[in-house]
């Protein structure tokens, strides 16, 4: 559903080039109150330059960070300060995750550059008993509560742009992320195969273009 015309959009991007704000982060927030005050083993799949998993080592023993990305994970390595229980690896999700058991894991903005049933299925499987699964995703623009959301999404996303960026141009770019690509599943997709591999998931349309999954094995 094309809302805007092509000038209006251009505009829009154009502004938001000049106020960028973090998508992910934002939602971090809500994804650590899902989780336990303290746990054990955590794995954050799509770490990028690890912002969350050294959020996730404020509450865990040990966690452990992948990306199939070598430059972000060495950025994520040079991020991180001495004594942080966090270990940064680079490995590719679709293919495999580092054996759990994990007590938490994290996957934001990254599910959809994988193969959805293979990958809940993983997750599934090195969720230790009692664990929480919390996925921030994105997923493909389809059904009028999608397109709605998107609407309301675009003015907020201008607001919210310029105020964290104090009215003025942002110098340089906030943070080093990773190359991304448009989700192909739309949510009902998603939702049909959250719902036959893991009994009881609730996800949710979110504003900016997210949705959320939250599971406890």
């Amino acid at each position: 559903m094309k809302i805007f015309p092509p000038r209006v959009l251009d505009a829009l991007a154009r502004f938001n080039a000049m106020h960028p704000w973090d998508h992910n982060a934002h939602y971090h927030p809500w994804l650590l109150r899902q989780l336990p005050r303290r746990f054990g083993r955590a794995l954050d799949v799509g770490c990028g330059s690890g912002d969350l998993a050294r959020l996730l080592a404020r509450r865990a023993a040990e966690v452990y960070g992948i990306d199939s990305d070598p430059a972000i994970v060495a950025r994520a390595r040079e991020l991180s300060e001495p004594g942080d229980a966090v270990t940064f690896t680079v490995a590719d999700a679709s293919v495999g995750i580092p054996p759990g058991p994990y007590d938490v894991i994290t996957c934001v903005a990254v599910l959809h550059h994988l193969p959805l049933a293979e990958t809940l299925t993983r997750f599934r499987r090195h969720l230790a008993p009692g664990g929480t699964l919390v996925v921030v995703g994105l997923a493909r623009e389809e059904a009028l509560a999608d397109h709605l959301l998107g609407l309301v999404s675009v003015p907020l996303n201008l607001l919210v742009g310029w105020v964290k960026n104090g009215g003025r141009p942002a110098p340089r770019p906030a943070s080093m992320t990773a190359i991304t690509r448009p989700a192909a599943v739309t949510f009902t997709e998603i939702a049909r195969e959250a719902g036959r591999i893991l009994p009881g998931v609730r996800l949710r349309r979110r504003l900016f273009w997210r949705y959320s999954l939250l599971w406890r094995g």
